[in-house]
């Protein structure tokens, strides 16, 4: 109609007329497969199968590598990376961070893999200074059950594992190869059962045992960690 209205007017006339900025909201699953609830279904029961063997049962993943920082920072901070996310600090003092996380070459990168006991609550997380391979997911699932896992089940002949792809997907053949010689050596016959792709969320792992690994990839720095994180 010929009239010049500057940007705050129009988002004026929005607000007054309901509208907001608002982000995307995953809710949208697409459609569901017939037989979705199947494999779901079939873990459940042998979990519960092995849970009520008193054999142990294992849910593993391994999260997304974190940049290396010095594990001894003043004021109690680790790191001084970006951390998205909001923490309770007096008003007026931010933690101060980098304003480019670019890798730092003699830090590197950690990535965190972890194990968490689904009877006993417990979890166990390796943190690795190289690459996240199945080599390591299976030394990572040996240094557990020597350091924890034999003792809680010392009548144990059979581990079952649930994960959902990654260093520790159905298609490695180097992941069945360490967990055949981990067998070979334990005594233990190990069973896994993967998750439908796209479904790491059903991974009990995912509810438990990482909303600490973020923290223990950052203060591994130079050297690789074993973390013992009681619930």
């Amino acid at each position: 109609m010929g009239h010049e209205v500057s940007y705050p007017v129009v988002a004026e006339l929005l607000h007054e007329m309901g509208y907001s900025l608002q982000a995307n909201r995953k809710t949208k699953e697409g459609n569901s497969h017939p037989d979705r609830n199947a494999p779901f279904e079939h873990i459940n029961a042998r979990v519960q199968q092995y849970m009520d063997l008193r054999q142990p049962v294992i849910s593993v993943e391994t999260r997304t590598k974190e940049l290396a920082e010095s594990p001894i920072k003043r004021d109690g901070q680790v790191g001084d990376s970006t951390n998205s996310g909001q923490d309770w600090r007096p008003r007026g003092n931010p933690e101060k961070v980098r304003v480019r996380d670019f890798l730092i070459p003699e830090l590197g990168r950690t990535a965190p893999y972890g194990i968490y006991d689904l009877a006993q609550n417990t979890g166990w997380v390796s943190v690795g200074i190289d690459h996240d391979t199945a080599l390591f997911a299976v030394e990572t699932i040996q240094r557990w059950w020597h350091a924890m896992g034999k003792e809680k089940y010392p009548q144990a002949k059979r581990l079952m594992i649930t994960a959902d792809g990654g260093s520790n997907g159905s298609r490695l053949p180097l992941w069945k190869l360490e967990l055949q010689m981990l067998a070979d050596e334990t005594g233990l016959a190990i069973g896994v059962s993967h998750f439908p792709p796209e479904r790491s969320k059903w991974n009990k792992i995912e509810h438990r045992c990482f909303l600490h690994q973020q923290k223990l990839a950052r203060e591994a720095a130079h050297k690789s960690m074993r973390v013992h994180l009681q619930p």
